[in-house]
């Protein structure tokens, strides 16, 4: 909206300065300190509110016992990174790009899933929640609806993401020379799929102190240079096509929202690393993994991701693993599933689990990005 409102007036002799906003990296840094400073500012006087409410954390009863002690911390803190990820973005994104929208409305509308199903678990005082076929009929629904108006519709959505949007991009190859278009009913079919997929992968992850939010942000951040790249022109030349990469000029703008996004991170992990004074509970979790997958299909990086987001892969993975297993031979592939839990079982500390998988994100942050030059 600063962006919208501002940008404008830099035509004016004495208002020149305001030509800065049209340039993407500074309303990146811009967003990031905004997102930091509202979730820094606002975290202590929330969990004093959540407190008071007595919402507080509901522990599996089978988990390990090192988490009975977590029950009664205070829990949906990830309302306060959705209202200032949202309030961050909408004050230094383009309102008028479609990009931005797509992803917030997966991100708002994921929220609020999540927060129905926190309010049940605390209501019922049991880890129930919302029945998860109705959790996942919800996600589908949105996903399918706005895949399908990305994928089929005319009205609203930038001639430069009309012009790729059923071409599928392929890490190590290139876009131009090697194209690979799906039909547009499997591709919403795909892109629904990634979307709803991430969104509960990033949930499943969420079971240690600051271990979601730190994959999280550093998936966010890899994504605002994918995003960036995709629109960026320099010399007149696109980095797109330097990289054979999807050129996606709108797709620029959702760097900013990535931004935000890192900052809330950095924000909540203030208050969420261990030992946790907040949890994110589902309303942050789901509406964090649906904004990611919305990135990924927005950005063209759908199979990227899996690479990018290997951790959550592997959470979500294991947890498939361990329920299919047990079905059919009535053992376990792991102690615990999902397999952070395998390794606390183990007797790793968990701080050590934490912190090795953040290492282990970075790396896989760091060998997508690599990807665009292995082309």
């Amino acid at each position: 909206m600063i962006y919208y409102l501002l940008y404008p007036l830099h035509t004016h002799a004495s208002l020149s300065f305001l030509n800065v906003l049209r340039y993407v990296p500074f309303r990146v840094l811009a967003a990031t300190m905004t997102a930091m400073l509202l979730t820094f500012g606002l975290y202590p006087w929330f969990i004093r509110r959540l407190q008071r409410r007595q919402i507080g954390q509901v522990v599996r009863a089978e988990g390990p016992q090192s988490h009975l002690s977590k029950a009664g911390t205070p829990t949906m803190g990830g309302a306060l990174i959705l209202l200032a990820l949202l309030v961050s973005t909408f004050l230094w994104a383009d309102p008028t790009n479609a990009m931005v929208w797509v992803v917030m409305t997966i991100t708002v509308t994921y929220g609020v899933v999540g927060y129905i199903d926190d309010a049940a678990k605390i209501r019922r005082r049991d880890t129930g929640g919302l029945h998860g076929r109705y959790k996942l009929l919800f996600q589908f629904a949105v996903a399918v609806a706005v895949c399908a108006w990305l994928f089929y519709g005319e009205q609203g959505l930038p001639a430069d993401w009309m012009a790729v949007r059923t071409r599928l991009s392929m890490p190590f190859v290139a876009f131009d020379r090697h194209p690979v278009s799906l039909p547009p009913w499997l591709y919403v079919a795909f892109a629904s799929f990634v979307i709803v997929g991430t969104s509960n992968a990033v949930n499943l992850t969420d079971g240690l102190d600051g271990l979601a939010i730190g994959p999280v942000m550093i998936n966010a951040g890899a994504y605002a240079i994918l995003a960036y790249f995709a629109g960026v022109t320099v010399f007149g030349r696109s980095v797109a096509d330097y990289l054979q990469i999807p050129h996606i000029e709108s797709a620029s703008e959702l760097s900013v929202y990535c931004a935000s996004l890192v900052g809330v991170g950095f924000g909540f992990l203030w208050y969420n690393t261990y030992p946790a004074q907040v949890f994110m509970g589902d309303v942050g979790s789901l509406a964090l993994g649906g904004g990611l997958g919305a990135l990924a299909v927005t950005t063209k990086n759908e199979l990227l991701s899996v690479l990018l987001g290997g951790i959550f892969v592997l959470e979500a993975v294991s947890v498939i693993l361990q329920v299919g297993f047990f079905k059919t031979t009535g053992r376990r592939v792991f102690l615990m599933a999902p397999i952070h839990h395998h390794f606390e079982k183990k007797g790793w500390p968990e701080p050590r689990v934490i912190v090795r998988f953040w290492i282990v994100s970075i790396m896989l942050a760091i060998a997508s990005l690599a990807t665009l030059k292995l082309r």
